[in-house]
């Protein structure tokens, strides 16, 4: 059942904990208020949400994504004005074609949201509130039912001389779609002073539903601190993050308690804290994660967020303290004061009660404040792009930002984790990666340090060192001025969208983890991985089949680094090799156009007699191939050429085909190839990162890009241009082939591409359309959408990064792909414009 997260609240009332953050995100015993709300009604079947949200929508979005983290769909409604309650819910109707439940995002509740579902179809009611009981009533609107439920009366914000009953109106709403034409659009308009009414003046089906359990609006610092209490004491159901100890104490992942120190519950302390000897955690003490608190500190009916360093003999009572602020020893805020986010308190500093004060503030030693320090707030941008974290070097990927980065990405693995590390030859990387080294090792992290590798070869090294993860700095690929900082997992592969969101959440949050001084991480540097790289890559092949064909090969290293690991390797095949460009340049490396390069190999090719000529990308990742009579295969051609070699392999008499993974934009010959094969066909999104993804996948024996990547899971599952370079040799010698044979039997591709420009907020709009548009097709909805035509296909794609859709069209001839192309994006166009 569909649910709508009222979101787009401002908190004001909360500030300054909500200046630079939505009340949604607030935390409530370590995790957002809107996270529990998220939990709730999964717990009771709502499994397909619309979030509305209007301030700091980033945010939001940047934590739940697509809710997939969280065991729900999650899509986004945007106010770009204020448009009341109802107003809001209308802005998301387009998502809303069934009956569905209106929650706010920043209310504490465990309230049976299935049991007001249910009322609400026995009564047939159009539009059913879920009511409560309340000892004082006045800040809410109470609502009068008959017997059977029927609304009577609404009274919104009474008197005690109005007050004729005691259930309110919690704002949670199970509505019908027909609730929409009663809220104009495009205008404020509010669901209990003017929609509900109007219901009842005409006489529809509206009703009541008094429900059992707890209720709560956070709308204020002190039902904020109330709200923990009522969390702590059990009055509410909430999954409360940590291990449970005696006494109502709850324990988070790494938390160090001194054996000198004292708590008592019931308090929760995050993960990572460090509460030193003599510290005394009173009653209702909630701890976010990374808290450290020193010796002879005295917190009590406190909340402090996340990575706050509190000194020796801080003294906090009835305080709330924002996430990264700073209070050093003897320093004392009282009762119900509030600091922001980043604030520092020097030495014995005294906050005295009810004083706010706004992120980002210094409070000097000594100083004694009675009147509160006003700031407002700061902005964001998205982190990752399609090939990892890119900018202009030091620019806008500054040594600064590298540390950032890499604290943040360090605080996603437990302390003591090994990341490996590499970068090419440019001096932009090698200053890159030494910053980013830095701030995993101030995390905890210890760094297996590779120095100038290959792509494939750090991939190998994250394995082969039992690492948690990897990076590498690079220049990218497409501008010499530019950097790009790739991210792997302990598999190797790029990490998953949902890591790289967890990380853009700790890096915008600025939620470090920082190490003591013992517990910083250690730098190492590896010993023959490229050899063990060589071994076990020689290992999988039929090593005596390739000696005895005597290969000569021309292979350009385009000045990068496999021109360090290629030797040992072509050592162990026996082949005559003319190398050219073996030799490290980052001068070079800035100006190699791979195709202009090609060529040359391909005319060394013809004059020298080889067997097979290629391009090695200077990452080590891409392979461009020229046959045994010159001719440069383009990447389809590379990639078909590839394919039939793996699918034709007669190794293994009776055994089954290979399993492969393509990205969904690949021809119609691909697919016709592996199913006259019997050859199982795993269909991939574009993005690299999802391709290595389903490369890993058990069963998968092969993957390949359209942008000359191909993937041999059993070495790596990752694009690897020397694998790629050293199984081909071993098909062709094992099934003695030449790859002009190969070639000539290919079909040829006919794919045509175009570009549309989009604006962001239209891109929804554009696929609905598509896909309303194509119903009388068949759809394949890998990445994008994908309309099968009798002699072809279009794919209909946004671009993650620009405000662009592609579309790409596949024809029986250049010209149908072309005009198919065209057609689908002159549609495109004239939706744009309508």
């Amino acid at each position: 059942m569909k649910a709508v997260i009222m979101a787009g609240g401002e908190g004001t009332r909360l500030r300054p904990l909500t200046s630079n953050q939505p009340k949604p995100m607030m935390p409530l015993a370590n995790r957002p208020m809107m996270e529990h709300i998220v939990s709730l009604l999964k717990l009771h079947g709502f499994d397909d949400i619309v979030v509305t949200v209007a301030f700091r929508a980033n945010a939001i979005r940047t934590y739940f994504g697509n809710g997939a983290e969280f065991g729900v769909r999650m899509v986004y409604a945007t106010e770009e004005t204020p448009l009341g309650t109802a107003g809001s819910v209308r802005n998301a109707m387009d998502e809303l074609d069934e009956t569905f439940l209106v929650i706010s995002g920043d209310v504490l509740t465990d309230l049976n949201l299935r049991a007001i579902v249910d009322f609400h179809e026995e009564r047939g009611a159009l539009a059913t509130i879920g009511l409560k009981a309340m000892e004082n009533p006045l800040e809410f609107g109470i609502v009068i039912t008959r017997e059977d439920g029927s609304i009577e009366r609404f009274l919104e914000k009474p008197t005690w001389g109005q007050v004729f009953s005691d259930t309110i109106n919690t704002g949670i709403y199970v509505l019908e779609p027909e609730i929409f034409d009663y809220i104009e659009a495009d205008k404020p308009v509010d669901f209990s002073s003017e929609v509900f009414p109007r219901l009842l003046d005409e006489g529809r089906p509206l009703f009541g539903y008094v429900a059992e359990g707890y209720w709560e609006d956070v709308g204020t610092l002190d039902a904020y601190i109330k709200a923990h209490q009522d969390v702590l004491d059990g009055v509410v159901e909430v999954d409360i993050p940590g291990f449970r100890l005696g006494e109502g104490i709850w324990l988070g992942e790494g938390s160090e308690l001194d054996p000198a120190a004292t708590v008592r519950g019931p308090a929760i302390i995050g993960d990572y804290c460090r509460v030193e000897a003599g510290a005394d955690l009173g009653e209702y003490t909630v701890l976010g994660s990374n808290v450290r608190v020193g010796a002879d500190a005295f917190l009590e009916r406190s909340v402090v967020h996340d990575n706050v360093y509190l000194g020796p003999g801080v003294r906090l009572r009835g305080a709330v303290v924002g996430r990264s602020s700073d209070l050093r020893r003897g320093a004392r805020l009282e009762e119900g004061v509030v600091l922001g986010d980043e604030c520092f308190v020097g030495e014995h500093a005294v906050i005295n009660p009810g004083v706010k004060v706004y992120p980002f503030k210094t409070v000097e030693h000594g100083a004694i404040v009675n009147s509160s320090i006003v700031w407002e707030s700061r902005g964001a941008r998205n982190l990752f792009g399609r090939l990892g974290v890119a900018g202009l070097a030091n620019v806008d990927i500054s040594p600064e930002l590298a540390v950032r980065l890499a604290m943040a990405y360090g605080t996603t693995m437990k302390k003591g984790s090994t990341v490996v590390a590499s970068r090419d030859t440019s001096r932009a990387a090698r200053v890159l990666k030494r910053a980013i080294m830095v701030g995993l090792n101030s995390a905890g992290i210890d760094v297996a340090d590779l120095e100038v590798a290959t792509v494939p070869v750090t991939r190998f090294g994250v394995r082969n060192e039992r690492g948690a993860g990897g990076f590498t700095v690079r220049l990218a690929p497409d501008d010499p001025q530019s950097v790009v900082i790739r991210f792997f997992d302990s598999e190797g592969i790029d990490i998953s969208e949902t890591a790289q969101k967890k990380v853009e959440r700790l890096f915008y949050r600025e939620d470090f983890r920082r190490s003591l001084a013992g517990e910083i991480g250690d730098l190492r540097y590896p010993l023959r991985v490229a050899e063990s790289y060589t071994n076990v890559l020689v290992d999988q092949i039929d090593l005596a089949a390739v000696r005895s064909a005597h290969f000569k090969v021309v292979l350009d290293y385009a000045y990068g680094a496999a021109g360090f690991v290629m030797p040992n390797v072509l050592s162990k095949l026996g082949a005559e090799v003319l190398s050219i460009n073996p030799y490290a340049s980052t001068r070079q490396a800035l100006i190699f156009d791979r195709w202009e390069h090609a060529r040359g190999v391909s005319e060394l090719v013809r004059a020298s007699g080889a067997h097979l000529g290629a391009v090695i990308d200077s990452d080590g990742e891409h392979l461009t191939l020229v046959d045994d009579g010159g001719h440069v295969l383009s990447d389809d051609e590379a990639l078909m050429a590839v394919l039939r070699l793996v699918l034709d392999d007669r190794r293994g008499e009776g055994a089954p085909a290979p399993t492969v993974a393509l990205p969904v934009s690949v021809g119609r010959a691909i697919e016709e190839m592996c199913r006259e094969r019997g050859a199982p066909l795993v269909w991939s999104k574009l993005a690299t990162s999802h391709l290595m993804e389903v490369a890993n996948q058990p069963g998968v024996d092969f993957a390949a890009s359209q942008e000359g990547g191909f993937i041999f899971p059993s070495i790596l599952p990752a694009y690897d241009a020397v694998t790629a370079l050293v199984h081909t040799l071993a098909l062709l010698a094992h099934n003695d082939l030449r790859l002009s044979q190969i070639v000539a039997a290919l079909p040829k591709v006919r794919i045509y591409h175009e570009g549309v420009v989009t604006p962001w907020e239209k891109k929804g709009l554009v696929m609905r359309t598509v896909m309303e548009g194509a119903k009388d097709h068949e759809l394949l909805l890998v990445d994008g959408v994908k309309v099968l035509h009798d002699d072809g296909w279009a794919l209909i794609l946004p671009d993650p990064e620009e405000p662009l859709t592609h579309v790409w069209a596949e024809a029986a001839t250049d010209a149908g792909a072309r005009g198919r192309a065209q057609e689908y994006a002159r549609r495109i166009r004239n939706l744009l414009r309508s």
